[in-house]
């Protein structure tokens, strides 16, 4: 069965992520999924495993290494070395868990590929040599260690990952519990990553991207239960409260007393304190990021209009 690829974001639940990657939705193991990524995600999902590694140690964390050289470079030994440590000798010695990556950077294009090996001392030594050299094109060596099962000497403890035919990686599939990322819609729906339009109406990249943004759709939708028409407000901001002042309905002013017009202080109270808490969250441009414009006028200098996102069907 032909693969068929999507665009996505995985991440493995607060711990590693979120990444762009592609992947085959039908692919899976166990449920989970099996992504491929670029060189960029890549370098991103080896900074957070050696994070995760340092704070958590490397017996409980695999870690992913990316090895930069050039295509016209003379070979070139590296050592991968972790916090945990084996006995090397009868005397009760102890080094490193590690590991060598010997890269042949002139061959890769022709089909070779690096190997790993157990650390000597002259490999050490061999690494300490050596250099990158060259000024040809940029390559990279992408290899994964699970540590665990390289202190138990496990033959299939770490590897190179070889790109496909579209220069992408595929690490952790059939193996890590990769799951979608997630965007959440300011009407409450969650939704994976790939999945660009809410059943709302709200697309993703309209979606709003600040506390303050969300706030303002927030408050828009409480005005609109009693005014569905209610298109933006002008809000006061003093002594630490947002109160709404004015509610227009396009260029139109709609009634704001609490004896004629449409609005009760209850709902009017309600749009303000969503709109307090926001302000709350909000550092330096927040307010200009959400989209507010100051509004000139004699009695206050923090009066501000409001633009709520259109209404959906």
């Amino acid at each position: 069965m032909a693969r068929e690829m999507i665009q996505t974001r995985v991440c493995i639940d607060d711990m590693l992520g979120p990444f762009d990657c592609q992947l085959d939705p039908r692919n899976r193991w166990n449920g989970w999924l099996s992504p491929s990524f670029a060189l960029d995600a890549v370098r991103q999902l080896s900074a957070q495993t050696l994070r995760e590694a340092d704070e958590c140690g490397y017996e409980c964390v695999d870690t992913i290494h990316v090895i930069d050289g050039r295509a016209d470079s003379q070979g070139t030994v590296h050592l991968i070395e972790s916090d945990m440590t084996h006995e090397v000798n009868e005397d009760g010695d102890r080094a490193p868990v590690a590991l060598a990556v010997h890269v042949p950077w002139r061959s890769l294009d022709r089909g070779a590929t690096a190997t790993l090996s157990p650390i000597t001392p002259a490999v050490r030594e061999a690494a300490r040599k050596s250099r990158v050299t060259g000024q040809g094109a940029a390559r990279a060596v992408v290899v994964h260690v699970r540590w665990m099962y390289l202190a138990q000497e496990s033959d299939t403890a770490a590897n190179v990952v070889r790109p496909d035919r579209d220069g992408l990686y595929s690490i952790g599939g059939w193996e890590w519990t990769w799951h979608f990322a997630s965007w959440w819609c300011v009407c409450g729906e969650r939704m994976d990553w790939h999945e660009t339009g809410c059943p709302c109406g709200m697309t993703r990249d309209e979606n709003p991207k600040t506390p303050l943004g969300v706030a303002t759709w927030a408050a828009g939708t409480t005005l609109r239960r009693l005014v569905p028409e209610a298109t933006s407000a002008t809000v006061d901001l003093h002594d630490g409260f947002a109160g709404i002042i004015d509610v227009f309905a396009g260029d139109a002013e709609v009634d704001t007393a609490d004896d004629t017009g449409p609005f009760d202080c209850e709902t009017l109270g309600e749009a303000g304190e969503i709109l307090r808490k926001a302000l709350e969250e909000t550092g330096p441009g927040g307010i200009e990021a959400a989209g507010w414009e100051h509004v000139p006028d004699e009695k206050t200098d923090r009066l501000y209009r409001i633009t709520f996102p259109a209404p959906r069907p």
